[in-house]
């Protein structure tokens, strides 16, 4: 059963998130009134990832019985482990939309879309051409095979989550999904650039995102495997989440702007962090949430055991 679930989730988590991307691109992703603001996509990712990490992941990975300074030493490995795939350019995905030239034309919902990082180095998910300026195929294979390396992974730790509890699971599927969309809508925004055919494109984004079922499935039959090593998984998702948000998400928010704009930041922030907690008490008033660490079906470290 709990392999049927994952499926599904990694299918919504990683498919859906790029239909949810295309649907906003169609809507219109502007800075501007009357669009959807990019900004406020990536302060709600931001919300959703953090508030999985520190108040449901880390938790059910600390309720074990493995000594606490253990666990923290695998949080900063992992933290230092995704520091060092952002740097072979596997993991980085942020993704800063300037839409100055889409504002200016109205008529034409793709054709200002920019991207920058704000970095000083170039990355696969790094979008940093002009308006101008067409993305070679090289490039556009080069966005997708980064993408699909992080799908894949995120499968897994939406896994790792499910095993834990179902509540978990259900919680990181959504703090994957929020994360995933922004960083599909510059994706798909490259590849249109690159391509005449905007299906194409929604396809070849599509595909990548199918890694996430991919690696849900890898990472069911892992943790099943090394059942024991379960609460080093949650510890390791949990640090992935930690720093998507805090090296690829908040930075891009750490602009001067109004006082207005800073609040509505401040606000979708917050919305992430809600929406996680109403779907982690959704999830838990219909399947419960019982560790039960004296109950003889549980393993060494408390977890159920799957059937």
């Amino acid at each position: 059963m709990n392999l049927i679930v994952i499926i599904l989730a990694t299918l919504v988590a990683g498919i859906g998130s790029v239909w949810l991307a295309a649907l906003l691109l169609r809507v219109g992703v502007r800075s501007g009134s009357g669009g959807v603001n990019p900004q406020h996509l990536l302060s709600l990712a931001a919300g959703a990832l953090l508030a999985t990490a520190f108040m449901h992941l880390l938790p059910e990975a600390f309720e074990s019985r493995i000594e606490p300074a253990l666990l923290f030493a695998v949080l900063l490995f992992g933290l230092v482990f995704f520091f060092l795939l952002d740097k072979a350019e596997l993991w980085h995905h942020g993704h800063e939309h300037h839409h100055g030239d889409a504002e200016a034309k109205a008529g034409d919902a793709h054709a200002g879309h920019g991207h920058d990082h704000g970095h000083d180095h170039d990355h696969p998910h790094a979008h940093g051409h002009a308006h101008s300026h067409k993305p070679t195929g090289g490039g556009s294979w080069a966005v997708l095979t980064g993408d699909s390396v992080h799908c894949f992974g995120d499968g897994i730790l939406i896994a790792s989550a499910f095993i834990a509890d179902m509540r978990l699971g259900l919680v990181a599927a959504i703090a994957v999904l929020a994360h995933e969309v922004p960083h599909h809508i510059g994706d798909l925004v490259v590849l249109r650039q690159s391509s005449a055919n905007q299906r194409v494109a929604l396809v070849k984004v599509s595909l990548a995102g199918t890694m996430t079922m991919l690696g849900g499935i890898a990472g069911w039959w892992l943790v099943d495997q090394l059942h024991g090593w379960l609460p080093y998984f949650l510890v390791l998702a949990g640090s992935s989440f930690v720093y998507v948000a805090l090296a690829d998400l908040i930075p891009q928010l750490q602009k001067r702007l109004p006082a207005r704009q800073t609040a509505a930041q401040v606000l979708w922030l917050v919305a992430g962090i809600v929406l996680v907690t109403l779907v982690s008490r959704l999830a838990h008033g219909e399947h419960g949430h019982d560790h039960g660490h004296d109950d003889p079906r549980h393993g060494e470290h408390g977890h159920v055991h799957k059937d």
